[in-house]
């Protein structure tokens, strides 16, 4: 952001200045001609002061929060890229892995788990450790670039109702997905009620062109630091959920999307030249539930259970 504003008198009490919201106050002072001064005709010029405030500080207001697990290399890049445009943002990390790592750094704050303690879990330990206004939730795959701007979330939860914005994460393949759903509960009888989710928006966040309201979004997202610890997350959801916190926090969430705010998503594509590494492989083994493991029937129990669901539709 870059705001100036002409003032014509400066009354250091009528200063609304907040340290913590701005990195920098430029003053420019521009002198109409009045001609020289002299002691006999001492004429003070009409000064005008351009203040001009140069964005806000990214590092006082939002801390990055992501869960890892086993898969340091892409812990490390993205690291690397987030230090690239915000070196001294504070990134807090859990970490559930075997043989833990410890990552050096200034700025750094790891957190370790139980072993395969959860991705819900994880999220909630991570959440929990953020002492800022905002937080930035990343997940450990994800990497910066110069399109990544964190200043424009600032700016959309500065000036709006939204209580999280999310962005859109690219691939590879330059797709980028945004993941925007809306989400409404037909009321149902002693069954219990229905839940539909749908593609789409509601209507376009006013002043900010590319910016939705929604009720869900992808994982890539800066939220009131607050509002999201008041939701949480289901810590019984341990290896794969996603749309299960949004639904939690229907009714409680105001929650936009911008999809010119992008981070780029680390390649999935083995060429057959490469070889995958041993922490990807290991990884690939724990991620995704199949449908007749336990935990994916679980999962959806306590999804149908816990909202009072007899049924959820997709459109």
């Amino acid at each position: 952001m870059s705001l100036c504003v002409s003032v014509f008198s400066v009354d250091p009490a009528g200063c609304k200045w907040h340290a913590r919201n701005v990195s920098v106050l430029e003053f420019i002072f521009v002198a109409n001609d009045l001609g020289p001064w002299t002691r006999e005709n001492a004429v003070v010029p009409n000064w005008t002061i351009l203040l001009c405030v140069l964005g806000y500080n990214v590092s006082a207001l939002v801390t990055v929060a992501t869960k890892t697990f086993l898969r340091y290399d892409k812990l490390r890049e993205l690291i690397s890229s987030i230090r690239r445009f915000y070196p001294t943002v504070t990134i807090v990390i859990a970490d559930d892995s075997s043989n833990p790592q410890k990552i050096e750094g200034p700025f750094i704050e790891q957190y370790f788990m139980p072993y395969r303690k959860g991705w819900f879990a994880g999220r909630n330990l991570a959440v929990s450790q953020v002492q800022t206004k905002y937080l930035l939730w990343v997940d450990d795959d994800f990497i910066f670039a110069s399109d990544t701007k964190l200043e424009k979330m600032v700016e959309i939860l500065e000036k709006t109702t939204l209580d999280m914005v999310g962005g859109s994460v690219r691939e590879v393949t330059q797709y980028s997905t945004t993941f925007q759903h809306t989400m409404s509960v037909e009321q149902g009888g002693k069954d219990g009620d229905c839940l539909t989710v749908r593609k789409g928006f509601y209507h376009e966040v006013e002043g900010f062109p590319n910016c939705v309201v929604v009720d869900a979004i992808v994982n890539f997202f800066m939220a009131r630091t607050n509002k999201v610890q008041q939701v949480g997350f289901d810590p019984l959801i341990a290896r794969q959920g996603h749309l299960e916190f949004f639904i939690d926090g229907l009714g409680l969430l105001h929650v936009g999307s911008c999809s010119d705010i992008k981070v780029d998503h680390a390649s999935k594509i083995v060429m057959p030249w490469t070889r995958q590494s041993e922490s990807d492989r290991l990884y690939k083994g724990f991620r995704y539930v199949q449908p007749l493991e336990d935990d994916g029937r679980l999962q959806e129990k306590l999804l149908y259970f816990k909202n009072r669901l007899k049924c959820m539709k997709s459109k």
